[in-house]
């Protein structure tokens, strides 16, 4: 199987982003056994059976829009918006994994040591990986080719359940009832 380079680097990113992102979760609440819960937060436990539903439709979803852009499109036709190629994948993946690694242990460090710098920088990366997820529901929704049709579709649906996680969910909701004290 003769596998594109830009392809490649995305299966990288995917590898290295996705092992650092589960990693940081697993050491964190290794590591941080009697603080865990405060990763909540103020978030009312009405609200927690919403978070739980959205990770997993989250993670079904990055599952079926990396299909999609894996090995449903062709790097070398690929045409976001007129302007941008394949390429552009790999940059909005890897601003969505490396802050995303960086969340846990950003705000284990908030609440062991409050500090402002450290609040920013909490509410920065889950603003990043936010901002970064729209704009690869955006790129998705306008990628040329997008065929086959019912494979973009799951791959739209997917990506826009992965937004809710991340920018409704995460980057307003989380941070809503996270205040610096």
């Amino acid at each position: 199987m003769n596998f594109h380079n830009q392809k490649l680097i995305l299966l990288v990113i995917n590898i290295i982003g996705g092992a650092a992102v589960l990693g940081s979760y697993a050491i964190g609440i290794i590591t941080h056994p009697d603080t865990r819960g405060a990763l909540w937060g103020e978030v009312p436990r009405t609200l927690m059976p919403y978070y739980t539903v959205s990770m997993f439709c989250a993670a079904a979803g990055y599952l079926a829009f990396t299909y999609f852009i894996m090995f449903r499109l062709d790097p070398d036709e690929v045409s976001v918006a007129g302007h941008f190629s394949y390429s552009l994948f790999n940059w909005l993946y890897a601003f969505i994994l490396v802050p995303s690694a960086l969340w846990m242990p950003f705000t284990f460090a908030l609440i062991g040591q409050p500090a402002l710098l450290t609040w920013v920088a909490v509410r920065l990366v889950l603003a990043i990986t936010g901002i970064a997820s729209l704009l690869l529901l955006a790129s998705v929704v306008m990628v040329q080719p997008a065929a086959p049709v019912w494979a973009h579709r799951i791959a739209v649906v997917g990506c826009a359940a992965f937004c809710v996680q991340t920018v409704l969910l995460d980057a307003i909701v989380w941070t809503a009832y996270f205040p610096f004290k």
